[in-house]
């Protein structure tokens, strides 16, 4: 049992240096398709900690549609997007100093909630064998009670690709 721990902790701190370096990867270069795949891996490193917290559907979900749809739009925007006026544009000073803001902020309420946090004192029991899966319980869900909004979420999702070709193969005048 001992061994199974030592393994357990050792691919929670690769698969959080993974999330941790891809999220770093995003800030610090400069080319925006080589920060989108950066991007990607920190999703990969996260989807690989929920997957060990037991967390198989957020898992899964966190490398469809971020790793893969949204990253895929992210990567036709920047594109379609005019690299050489973005290189061109310089940050003001109020920019920065909004940022630098931000970021104290964020700091000090980080170091808020960690000053407050205690341990939980209460162990979660074992589910029951015939307990559903939250797998089956989100399916039976979406296909009974939220069916429409399904199926409109659907039907906007393809709206907007056909729109997203149609803008992408128009001439240049």
């Amino acid at each position: 049992m001992e061994q199974a721990e030592v393994m357990l902790d050792l691919l929670f701190y690769i698969f959080s240096a993974i999330a941790v370096a891809g999220a770093l990867g995003v800030i610090v270069n400069k080319n925006p398709v080589t920060s989108a795949f950066c991007l990607i891996a920190a999703f990969i490193g996260l989807a690989a900690l929920f997957i060990q917290l037991d967390a198989y559907l957020v898992g899964i979900i966190q490398i469809l549609v971020y790793g893969g749809a949204v990253m895929v739009l992210f990567l036709f925007i920047i594109m379609l997007m005019d690299m050489a006026s973005e290189e061109r544009r310089r940050f003001g000073l109020g920019a920065v100093a909004a940022g630098l803001l931000v970021s104290v902020v964020f700091v000090v309420q980080l170091l808020r909630v960690l000053g407050d946090y205690s341990p939980g004192s209460k162990v979660l029991g074992v589910l029951p064998a015939d307990a559903a899966t939250d797998v089956e319980q989100i399916g039976k869900l979406m296909f009974t009670q939220y069916y429409f909004p399904v199926q409109v979420v659907g039907v906007l999702l393809l709206i907007a690709t056909i729109g997203v070709i149609v803008l992408s193969k128009r001439e240049l005048k």
